[in-house]
């Protein structure tokens, strides 16, 4: 009698056994993953990638900006472009070393968005080991202000993927219908571009009456041993039916096929119902990041409202 990876019992006579072993559990996939703050950082920027970057040492600087004609721009605005989507997409990512002295980087970091119309953002971590707590305390003190908090959650994969998924449709790419559901409406070509981003990019749609557009929508970015869920979104008459879980078992499904075995997304505080969603598939904290945005540059430049991503 061997039992088989879904718990299903197979007898086998031993006449047509050749040879055997005892194949044990698999706990890479079920057990919560280990990850550093550093290679979570790269994940999570890859799965929001900027259309333009920089090096200033070891910090990059990212910006995903919309070109304009010039009759059409917001007065004071950088001739030609206009603000970008997302603060993960225009932001600094600073992993280690600037090259210079800090007050000097910082000077260069707000020079440089502030010739994209942009104002100038810095992400930072706490809370786990490798975090940039005491740069936090430094940028403080320059009068940088923290406008956005949330949390990265990490968790296994495969418990995901166990849930029911009946009905979703995955595709490569965000069709109407998902934008639809798509909490950021009216989306540029560059929005567009920063959501198709990412090494694998999957987008799922469980479709809802018809007329009603779709009853829930999620997207995942496959990127080596990681699943990077974001945008699950359910339709407000259909919430609290299980709808968030079974985008993200399809989502969790397509990932292990790819080979990932964990999952990563981003909670902010004062969502209690993704919070207990996610604690509930296995997800927990790995760290909370933050947005600093730095004092205006010497520039008229104005910019749009961003996200909280």
């Amino acid at each position: 009698m061997i039992v088989r990876r879904d718990g299903q019992h197979v007898r086998i006579e031993e006449s047509s056994l050749v040879a055997g072993k005892v194949v044990p559990a698999t706990p890479a996939r079920r057990r919560g993953p280990a990850a550093s703050y550093e290679e979570l950082a790269h994940v999570s920027a890859r799965a929001w990638q900027p259309l333009e970057r920089e090096r200033l040492g070891e910090w990059e600087l990212r910006a995903a900006v919309q070109k304009v004609p010039r009759a059409a721009r917001p007065w004071g605005a950088v001739v030609g472009r206009r603000a970008g989507f997302t603060r993960r997409a225009n932001s600094v990512l600073p992993l280690g070393d600037p090259g210079m002295p800090l007050d000097d980087a910082l000077t260069a970091v707000r020079g440089w968005y502030a010739s994209r119309g942009l104002p100038a953002y810095m992400q930072l971590a706490t809370g786990a080991e490798g975090t940039q707590e005491l740069l936090c305390a430094e940028v403080e003190e320059r009068g940088w202000v923290r406008e956005v908090t949330a949390e990265l959650w990490i968790g296994a994969l495969a418990p995901v993927a166990d849930r029911e998924a009946a009905g979703v449709v995955l595709s490569r790419s965000a069709d109407e219908a998902w934008l639809s559901r798509y909490q950021r409406k009216g989306l540029s070509e560059v929005a567009l571009k920063v959501l198709g981003s990412g090494p694998s990019v999957w987008f799922a749609t469980l479709p809802g009456a018809e007329g009603e557009g779709p009853a829930a929508i999620g997207r995942c970015v496959v990127d080596g041993r990681w699943a990077g869920f974001a945008a699950v979104e359910v339709a407000p008459g259909r919430r609290r039916q299980g709808l968030a879980s079974t985008v993200m078992a399809a989502l969790a499904q397509r990932a292990l096929d790819e080979g990932a075995s964990a999952g990563w997304l981003q909670v902010e505080s004062e969502n209690a119902g993704a919070r207990a969603l996610y604690g509930g598939m296995g997800f927990a904290m790995h760290h909370a990041y933050h947005h600093y945005r730095g004092p205006e540059f010497d520039t008229d430049a104005r910019s749009e409202s961003y996200g909280s991503s």
